[in-house]
């Protein structure tokens, strides 16, 4: 079986950037093997590069690179692709990369793109590349949920017209962005290679379980340790704390089994689904210790797993993250315990719970 092609979801609110991004992706010898899916034609300045203009919405450039339009359904322009490369009509693809419009939420892409079979065969989804505007990125925070959503989904977050912002705007951007996806650092677009841009591997995640563990910790210490604060700190921090999303660690420090981690997302998924925006971890199986399994889902779907070839670090088990709006993390936390088979006070066993999901005290729907 051919290996699956990597897709890399760039996103952002209007105005972030993502037009200057894709025209800077284009023109990279070294993403020769890349497909670049934009939203219509016009979007970016490419004309200069037109080979041919194909029926089907897909523009082969001069230099072997190809760029589709999504002129329907986003499914379908990637089933188009799929086609062209089966029938010989364009070369081998090591990866795409979708850009979607500045208003749109990626959650429902993601979901959309993991629940199609037929995609699912022939892509994996390699990461979510998020810009920002340092200039208005913060006001666009306030006022878009989409804009939230952006963020907190990002594998990789990266900040545009940094040199157009002052100092205590960017620094005001950058603690807001730590409240909707802690652990993830933001990272300057123009110091970076097109490559390093949108190549997010998976041996990120298990950094950012880390970092956002300790930002929990600090978060939680700084406010029970402080208990006089000025009124607009207070009304900064209220406004910070609304738009933020939650974010659950779960980590175990030995391998599981693939039955219990199957269970444990089922159940996770079915109870909690809804409430999840995105799900994503490396996982230690038994069944497979020397190689690390990447788990991924949105909402109530998951992404098919798949194997690195070694773990990025020191650091086996389990990690995991849920990024999520009104998870109920007393049951989720409960609910994993049981799979992995960590003793809890009140809380099921396994067997208890696959009979009876609703059986971890504190679940509400």
């Amino acid at each position: 079986m051919a290996a699956k092609i990597a897709l890399t979801l760039v996103t952002g609110f209007l105005g972030a950037g993502k037009t200057t991004l894709i025209n800077r992706l284009l023109r990279d010898p070294a993403l020769s093997d890349t497909a670049v899916i934009v939203n219509e034609f016009g979007a970016v300045g490419i004309d200069h590069l037109l080979v041919e203009e194909a029926s089907d919405g897909v523009i082969e450039l001069s230099d072997g690179c190809l760029c589709c339009t999504v002129r329907g359904a986003l499914v379908d322009t990637l089933l188009g692709l799929d086609e062209r490369l089966s029938d010989g009509r364009a070369d081998a693809l090591k990866r795409v990369v979708i850009e979607t419009t500045g208003l749109a939420d990626p959650v429902p892409v993601l979901q959309a793109l993991a629940a199609h079979p037929a995609l699912a065969a022939r892509f994996r989804l390699d990461g979510v590349v998020t810009l920002v505007d340092a200039v208005h990125g913060l006001e666009t925070l306030k006022a878009h949920e989409e804009a939230r959503h952006q963020v907190a989904v990002a594998d990789r977050l990266l900040l545009t017209k940094v040199d157009m912002a002052d100092a205590a705007t960017l620094s005001r951007l950058k603690a807001q962005l730590a409240t909707l996806a802690p652990g993830l650092e933001p990272l300057i677009a123009a110091e970076l290679e097109p490559v390093a841009v949108i190549d997010c591997s998976a041996l990120d995640i298990g950094a950012r379980a880390a970092e956002a563990m300790q930002h929990h910790h600090t978060h939680e210490h700084h406010h029970h340790g402080h208990d006089h604060h000025d009124h607009d700190h207070d009304h900064d921090h209220d406004h910070a704390h609304s738009a933020a999303f939650d974010t659950i660690l779960l980590t175990h420090d030995r391998p599981i089994g693939g039955a219990a981690l199957e269970g444990f997302l089922d159940l996770l998924r079915s109870q909690c689904g809804a409430q999840i925006l995105r799900l994503k971890g490396l996982v230690e199986l038994v069944e497979n210790p020397e190689r690390p399994l990447v788990v991924q889902g949105v909402r109530q779907v998951l992404h098919e797993p798949r194997w690195l070839p070694a773990w990025p670090d020191e650091t086996r088990g389990v990690r995991l993250v849920i990024i999520g709006a009104g998870l109920d993390e007393r049951y989720i936390r409960g609910l994993f315990s049981a799979f992995v088979g960590e003793a809890r006070v009140d809380t099921p066993d396994r067997a208890a719970l696959e009979d009876n999901p609703l059986a971890i005290a504190g679940f509400r729907r």
